[in-house]
């Protein structure tokens, strides 16, 4: 029996229609089209039926989509259930990745078509201010490997979801090592991440990758230079929509252009920032909890990190007043961040006393258990602010112990 792409060549060609020819009459790309006859991408309702219709096929390009999705659907459905049957049985598998096989296997023989990999995504971008880092990543070890299993059997139309889904959840990896320290695994992450969003065809999901890149090298060691390079790269990526990436990218680029000492474009910079900010949907815009949102306050984090290492202290001030009032309780070590950039702006005023006060006071306000690699490379920025001539004092010895611990 001929597939729908080899029945549709069959009524074109009988027509005496070109490709060109038929995407004109049914409005689609006849590159599209192409592939759909050479069965290198699936036909969707819309292009049966207009096929159709502009083929007088009397409803044999309809059936023969209908066939072909009810076969592709069995085999999906198969090939799920085996890939998942096999990881739930293997001995090797930790006991959550196991249960979570088992679970997507009964609902893929349930619902073949149904992709629950976007919600979960959404679900980590809020746990990760809530949840600790162990747990957090003992659940992501069981989802990504079930994840990695679903990829790998998985070669139809869910499979760009699929790899958008693995591209958030490389995100949240890669996020959590360098927040606790290993870097080098998490830049191994950000690689992997890369590759994965690249595969998904996904612009947005691209640019959300580079976008954290971006903001996390400024905290984990890597050269300045190489940050905005990385920046540079991704600009190509912004369009004219308002998008958590494209304002993530943007954040990420401006400090990373303080770091570098360009101060002027990384005004400009956050400048740009808080107009494209500006038309973000209510909807990202007022996600206040995820990692995936982009609420006010982030731009104000962002406006008080460049106006403090440009000198631009009363500008400093105004944004970390507005960051501290607008940040949730659940992300007390962000607001902690921004209460260190309060101490290098008043260590940059001339205040040195009363600013390694103010940051030692803010590491002592924060719990132990939630000091991590990001809180103590911005500590390390107070003490980089303290001239010279002023480091033989007690306190700035204690807080340089203190961001190397």
């Amino acid at each position: 029996m001929d597939t729908f792409g080899q029945l549709l060549r069959r009524h074109r060609e009988s027509a005496g229609l070109s490709l060109r020819q038929l995407g004109s009459l049914i409005h689609f790309q006849y590159s599209h089209i192409a592939q759909v006859e050479r069965g290198g991408r699936r036909p969707t309702d819309a292009l049966a039926a207009a096929c159709d219709r502009a083929l007088d096929a009397d409803g044999a390009l309809v059936e023969a989509y209908r066939t072909d999705r009810a076969g592709a659907t069995d085999m999906h459905r198969r090939t799920m259930l085996r890939a998942m049957t096999t990881l739930a049985a293997a001995p090797a598998v930790a006991p959550l990745a196991g249960f979570e096989a088992l679970r997507h296997g009964l609902g893929d023989a349930v619902t073949p078509d149904h992709d629950e990999w976007e919600q979960i995504a959404a679900e980590y971008g809020h746990s990760y201010y809530r949840q600790a880092h162990p747990a957090l990543m003992a659940q992501l070890r069981a989802d990504l490997t079930v994840l990695q299993h679903q990829v790998a059997a998985d070669t139809g139309r869910r499979r760009p979801g699929l790899l958008r889904a693995a591209a958030h959840l490389s995100v949240i990896v890669a996020l959590s090592l360098v927040a606790s320290g290993q870097t080098v695994m998490g830049r191994r992450w950000w690689q992997t991440a890369h590759r994965v969003a690249g595969e998904s065809g996904d612009t947005d999901t691209r640019m959300l990758v580079r976008a954290w890149d971006v903001v996390n090298g400024c905290y984990d060691g890597r050269r300045p230079s190489a940050i905005v390079a990385l920046s540079d790269k991704a600009l190509p990526l912004l369009g004219r929509e308002a998008t958590s990436a494209a304002c993530g990218l943007l954040a990420g680029r401006s400090q990373a252009l303080s770091l570098a000492g360009r101060h002027a474009e990384a005004v400009a910079t956050v400048r740009q920032l808080a107009d494209l900010a500006q038309q973000l949907p209510a909807a990202i815009a007022g996600d206040v909890e995820s990692l995936w949102g982009w609420p006010e306050h982030r731009l104000h984090h962002t406006e008080s990190w460049v106006y403090t290492h440009a000198g631009r202290l009363v500008d400093a001030e105004a944004a970390q007043e507005r960051a501290l009032d607008l940040y949730p309780a659940s992300q007390v070590r962000l607001r902690a961040q921004v209460q260190l950039h309060q101490a290098a702006r008043l260590i940059r005023g001339g205040h040195i006393p009363d600013g390694l006060r103010h940051a030692a006071d803010t590491l002592d306000a924060l719990p132990v258990r939630l000091h991590n690699h990001l809180l103590r490379s911005v500590a390390a920025q107070v003490t980089a602010a303290v001239p010279t001539t002023e480091r033989s004092r007690p306190a700035f010895a204690d807080l340089a112990d203190r961001v190397r611990a």
